[in-house]
């Protein structure tokens, strides 16, 4: 066997070009309650689902990166909340 042989492959399809999407649920940020994570780099809000399965269920999530009022979130799934904040600080007990 000679060693062009060892390397010819079955040419793949190219989907250059192509953008495909999961299916998200949109809701739109009703509340922005405070910077959560180690180093503050999330912000918790509170968003009302907007379509589907539980549409005017209100949430807690973090979001990484600028949101504000009224942004709309585009949610992979409305089922897991965020925990919630605790009230206490930097040494607070």
């Amino acid at each position: 066997m000679q060693p062009d042989q060892k390397r010819q492959r079955k040419p793949q399809e190219e989907t250059k070009g192509v953008v495909r999407f999961t299916h998200a649920i949109p809701a739109r940020v009703e509340e922005i309650i405070g910077r959560t994570g180690t180093r503050g780099e999330a912000i918790q809000v509170r968003c009302r689902v907007l379509e589907g399965r539980d549409e005017n269920k209100i949430l807690r999530r973090n979001v990484r990166g600028p949101v504000q009022k009224n942004d709309i979130l585009m949610l992979r799934e409305t089922e897991i909340e965020a925990r919630r904040l605790e009230k206490g600080g930097r040494g607070g007990g």
